[in-house]
């Protein structure tokens, strides 16, 4: 099938728009994608809290990366860090309510980006587009 444009460059254009609309909204609330990432992580951790090395781990990010992240975080009161009770060299991060209240409306966001995506789609083809995503992205890894 001969098209104008290319499966990846529309792929990249949806990619891109999404990801521009999540940065200008991120970006009024004083926040990286990558902190933002960090939020979302630590709002399905266990308790809604993980040590520092952890999160390093699940962020793929280095220790120094790690804890300037967590800084900012915490001066901004979405996560607060404290020694843990049984070894005080580890330090722990705890999603604040505030933060838990970013993570939710940042749920929201999300669900409202997709509704507007698929806004265009039945039920059916919906479902359809969503397979056929999955196979991609199943044969691509």
């Amino acid at each position: 099938m001969q098209t104008h444009q290319t499966y990846g460059m529309l792929i990249k254009r949806i990619s891109d728009t999404f990801e521009k609309t999540a940065n200008n909204t991120l970006r009024e609330q004083d926040l990286t994608m990558t902190q933002a990432v960090a939020l979302g992580k630590l709002n399905r951790t266990y308790e809604k809290q993980a040590s520092l090395k952890e999160l390093e781990s699940i962020l793929h990010v280095a220790q120094s990366t790690t804890a300037g992240i967590i800084a900012r975080l915490e001066q901004k009161g979405l996560v607060e860090t404290f020694g843990a009770v049984s070894d005080k060299r580890i330090k722990n991060v705890k999603l604040t309510s505030l933060g838990e209240q970013f993570c939710q409306a940042a749920e929201q966001h999300m669900v409202d980006n997709e509704t507007k995506l698929l806004a265009g789609l039945t039920e059916t083809e919906q479902s359809i587009f969503y397979s056929l995503l999955m196979k991609v992205n199943d044969t691509i890894r």
